[in-house]
C-alpha cells in the first residue's frame, strides 16, 4: 500500500527544513529498529532539533507524524506500539569529546513519550539531546528520501554511509560492528558470511543504489578463504537531481509552473494540475488555450476545464468545446482555491511571526535571573483565569502555544516595543 502523501508546506519550523543533523555516534543506535520505527526516530528528532537542548520536552501533532512516518493516520495502535520500540531501545556511544578524552554513555533512545488529545509528547535524555544536537559531528538524513527505502536494512546502511561521502569510504568494518550496526548480531543465522551477504549486504546495497542520493559499492578483505572485514566505497549518485527535488519546490521550478502561475493559477491549484496530469498534458491544454485568446474571459476557468475534459485542437474528432456551465464551475471552483491560498499564506505569515516572537521571548527569558523567571512566571499565571491555559503554561512554559497571544502582551507590556526592536 502506498505511504500516505504529506503537502510539506503544511509544516512549519524545523520539520520545513526537511533534513536531521544526526549524531554520528548515534546513527549506530538503533540497528535492531524496524523501518518505520527508524524513520519515526527520524521525524521526532528533526521535530525536535530548534528546541533540542533548551526544551526539556518537545511535541507534534500525532496525525502529521503518523503520515509523515507513512502509518494510517488514524492507527494510533502502531503508533503507540513503535513509541514503545524507541523507548525501550537502548542508545550507546563510544567517542572523543572536545579535548580528545575518550568518553562512553548509554541512554534510551527517547526517555519518555505520550499520546494526549490527539498530540505526542516526549523527550530525550539530556546527555543524549546533546549528542544528537552536536554540529561537529553528524550526517544529514534526508526526509524524503527515506521514504524510498522498504526496508530496515537498507536505511540502517543508507545512514551509516551517507556521513562518509565526502571521504569516498566508510573504512574497514569487521563483520561483528557491521552485524551491529544493520541489527543482526546475535543471529546464529548470520553469523555465516553467506547468509549475511546473500540477504542483508546485497539486498540492502541495491535498496541504497536505486532509493537514494548515493551509490555505494562493498569491498571485502578476506583472512585466508575467510571474510573478516567489510568497507563501502560511496560517490554521490548522479540522479542525485531527482532525490533533491520535494513535492513542493520542485514543481515551483518547472516552466510549466511558472506559465500556470503568470496565467493567475493559484500556487496550489497549479501544483495540482501538474501531479495529476503531467506537464506534458498541462502544457498542451496551456498551448490549445493560447490559440483560442479571443474566446478565454477567464484563463484559470478555461484551462481547468480544459484539463477535465482533455480538450481538442480543431482536427481532432474528440474535441469537446467548453459549455458555459461547465467554464462558471470551473471559475468558481478556481476562485474559491485562490482563496484558500490566500488564507494559508496568511496562516503562514501568522505562523512565522509567532515563531519569531517565541524566540524573542526565549532571549528575554535567557538573560534574567532565577529569581526575576519565577516572578515572571507566578505574575504572568496570575493573570490566566482559565485552568487549561494555566496547566498548559505550567507543562509549556512560555512556549506555550496556547497562551503565545498573552505571552506577547505580557513582555510588551513588561518592556514595550521589545518585539519591534529584535527585527
Amino acid at each position: 500500500m502506498p505511504e500516505p502523501q504529506v503537502n510539506m508546506d503544511q509544516l512549519s519550523g524545523a520539520l520545513r527544513r526537511e533534513t536531521v543533523k544526526k549524531n554520528v555516534a548515534a546513527i549506530h543506535i538503533s540497528g535492531k529498529l524496524t523501518l518505520l520505527q527508524r524513520k519515526l526516530s527520524n521525524v521526532l528528532l528533526l521535530n525536535a532539533y530548534d528546541t533540542l537542548t533548551s526544551a526539556t520536552t518537545h511535541t507534534i501533532d500525532a496525525r502529521t507524524l503518523a503520515m509523515m512516518v507513512g502509518y494510517n493516520s488514524n492507527d494510533f495502535d502502531t503508533l503507540r506500539s513503535s513509541l514503545r520500540a524507541l523507548a525501550e531501545t537502548v542508545a550507546e556511544w563510544d567517542m572523543l569529546d572536545e579535548e580528545g578524552r575518550q568518553e562512553w554513555g548509554v541512554s534510551s533512545l527517547l526517555s519518555f513519550a505520550k499520546l494526549k488529545n490527539g498530540i505526542c509528547e516526549y523527550a530525550y535524555s539530556p546527555a543524549l539531546a546533546q549528542k544528537l544536537f552536536d554540529p561537529k559531528i553528524y550526517a544529514l538524513i534526508n526526509v524524503h528520501i527515506q521514504r524510498n527505502f522498504s526496508s530496515g536494512h537498507g536505511l540502517a546502511l543508507y545512514e551509516n554511509c551517507y556521513r562518509f561521502v565526502r571521504t569516498g569510504s566508510t573504512g574497514w568494518w569487521t563483520l561483528d560492528v557491521f552485524r551491529k550496526l544493520m541489527g543482526v548480531d546475535g543471529s546464529d543465522y548470520y553469523s555465516s558470511f553467506k547468509h549475511l551477504n546473500a540477504k542483508i549486504i546485497k539486498p540492502a546495497v541495491t535498496e541504497v543504489n536505486k532509493s537514494s542520493d548515493i551509490v555505494i559499492e562493498p569491498e571485502f578483505r578476506k583472512k585466508g578463504r575467510a571474510v573478516t572485514d567489510l568497507r563501502f566505497r560511496i560517490r554521490e549518485n548522479p540522479q542525485m537531481a531527482m532525490f533533491q527535488i520535494d513535492d513542493g519546490d520542485g514543481v515551483r521550478n518547472l516552466p510549466v509552473y511558472k506559465t500556470l502561475r503568470k496565467q493567475g493559477v493559484a500556487d496550489r491549484l497549479a501544483r495540482q494540475w501538474i501531479a495529476e496530469h503531467g506537464e506534458d498534458y498541462v502544457q498542451q491544454k496551456l498551448d490549445y488555450m493560447n490559440e483560442r485568446q479571443r474566446d478565454v474571459k477567464s484563463a484559470v476557468g478555461y484551462l481547468s476545464a480544459a484539463l477535465r475534459d482533455d480538450y481538442q485542437a480543431p482536427d481532432k474528432p474528440e474535441q469537446v468545446e467548453p459549455s458555459p456551465e461547465s467554464l462558471e464551475a470551473a471559475r468558481k471552483r478556481a476562485e474559491t482555491l485562490a482563496r484558500e491560498d490566500q488564507a494559508y499564506e496568511a496562516r503562514a505569515v501568522e505562523r512565522t511571526e509567532r515563531a519569531r516572537k517565541l524566540a524573542v521571548v526565549e532571549d528575554l527569558v535567557s538573560r534574567r535571573n532565577p529569581t526575576q523567571r519565577d516572578a515572571d512566571k507566578r505574575l504572568f499565571l496570575s493573570g490566566l483565569t482559565d485552568d487549561l491555559d494555566r496547566e498548559h503554561f505550567r507543562a509549556h512554559g512560555w512556549r506555550s502555544g496556547l497562551n503565545a497571544t498573552a505571552i506577547f502582551a505580557f513582555w510588551e507590556e513588561l518592556e514595550p516595543g521589545v518585539f519591534e526592536n529584535h527585527g
